[in-house]
């Protein structure tokens, strides 16, 4: 099995190095990169200017030296791009974004480099998964990449990509909790996965206003995910219940039905 491997931290992120050794029992991991942090760039591609790219290394913990892979200038859009276009041999099996250090969950779907990722390479035909993890100022990417691959192994048991393939997962930082002498279980973790629907409720439009040294305006958003309604089944729901969300994802953003009703407009 070949896996393209990419994120939105920039390829030293220690979430796409946990993610690339786990999943490295799955087969042979490529990965591509920005070679900064790209987080909250969407699906941006870059056109106007040359995409710079270089092999970038790095050494083990013998003093070893060890490839981490393609260094790309650009978003992480433009690192699947080039990847299937020109450092992939043959089309990967699975592409893997992430893992992302905070969620996306929610309209953060919309403005997510990671899930981005992900999309392009459904765009190209490629089955493909963002890995998101709570946000956390000690975050423990090593269990979140654990649990991320026992949900890939289910998704491949069922043949999830065969039908569909796009999909979004998310991980509450309680499930990578090892406080107090817990034990990370990420078996458990994954037999309580939740299947839920995207919540689609906007972010409240707050920014907190301030001054710099020289007396200029200027604004810091402020505004955070909404909670979600009782009862709601959603990816935002399921995250503040501490459960692992996957949720099916479309490229294709047409409302159907209101096309049915528009086709007898005319203008008078």
């Amino acid at each position: 099995m070949h896996i393209l491997l990419t994120t939105d931290d920039g390829i030293y992120a220690p979430g796409l190095d946990a993610m690339r050794r786990a999943l490295e029992r799955l087969g042979e991991v490529s990965v591509v990169a920005p070679a900064t942090e790209q987080s909250g760039v969407g699906h941006s591609i870059t056109f106007l200017t040359p995409l710079m790219a270089k092999e970038v290394f790095t050494a083990d913990a013998r003093g070893a030296e060890r490839r981490l892979g393609w260094a790309v200038e650009g978003s992480p859009a433009d690192c699947v791009k080039l990847a299937l276009a020109k450092f992939c041999d043959q089309p990967p099996d699975l592409v893997v974004s992430g893992i992302n250090g905070g969620l996306n969950v929610g309209i953060n779907v919309l403005y997510s480099g990671t899930v981005a990722a992900a999309t392009e390479a459904a765009l190209n035909e490629r089955p493909a998964l963002a890995v998101s993890l709570e946000y956390d100022e000690h975050p423990r990417f090593a269990p979140a990449a654990e649990i991320a691959v026992r949900v890939i192994e289910m998704m491949r048991k069922n043949n999830a990509w065969r039908g569909h393939l796009l999909y979004n997962l998310n991980i509450p930082t309680s499930a990578t909790d090892e406080s107090l002498g817990k034990t990370v279980d990420p078996d458990a973790a994954a037999r309580d996965l939740l299947i839920a629907p995207m919540n689609v409720s906007a972010w409240p439009a707050v920014y907190d206003e301030r001054r710099d040294p020289k007396n200029r305006r200027y604004y810091w958003a402020a505004g955070t995910l909404p909670d979600p309604q009782i009862n709601e089944r959603s990816d935002l729901a399921g995250i503040r219940g501490d459960r692992v969300t996957l949720t099916p994802l479309t490229v294709d953003r047409t409302e159907h039905e209101m096309l049915a009703a528009m086709r007898d407009w005319r203008l008078d």
